[in-house]
């Protein structure tokens, strides 16, 4: 299950933003909520640092793919490591002005523990920009 260890913040501010209504539970969460995840790097490790950039970019392929397939209204991705990596070495963190195909990126800090320079609130207003930057696009444009 992703982001299951205790130190890591994503379900707490994935609860705090009001995305997720039960504590590390995805399949809940796709079913109740739309929000489904998967990683980058099919590979588990302490930090990103140990990931290859041939991983990321293999990673965000596969991420295409899917993203190709399924359409959602947006893509979300926990940690700049792995999109600077794939995409663009310079990005910050926010909306990306390259997302993938058609659909937007947003990215954020990571919300692994040993991320001390992101507070549980700065992850959790990350996750409802992005929540209702998905929203926005859900409702299509404004009606003329």
């Amino acid at each position: 299950m992703g982001f299951a260890r205790p130190g890591n913040r994503f379900w707490p501010a994935a609860l705090a933003a009001g995305l997720v209504s039960r504590d590390r539970d995805p399949w809940h969460a796709l079913r109740a909520h739309g929000v489904g995840m998967t990683d980058v790097v099919k590979r588990a490790t302490a930090r990103a640092d140990q990931l290859d950039p041939q991983e990321y970019r293999d990673g965000m392929a596969r991420i295409e793919r899917l993203v190709a397939w399924l359409r959602p209204g947006l893509v979300c991705f926990v940690g700049l490591a792995g999109w600077r990596a794939a995409v663009d070495r310079r990005a910050v963190a926010g909306i990306q002005p390259e997302g993938l195909g058609s659909v937007p990126a947003y990215v954020m800090p990571s919300t692994s523990g040993l991320n001390a320079h992101s507070s549980l609130d700065d992850l959790t207003g990350h996750l409802r920009a992005a929540a209702a930057l998905a929203g926005a696009r859900a409702q299509g444009p404004p009606a003329s």
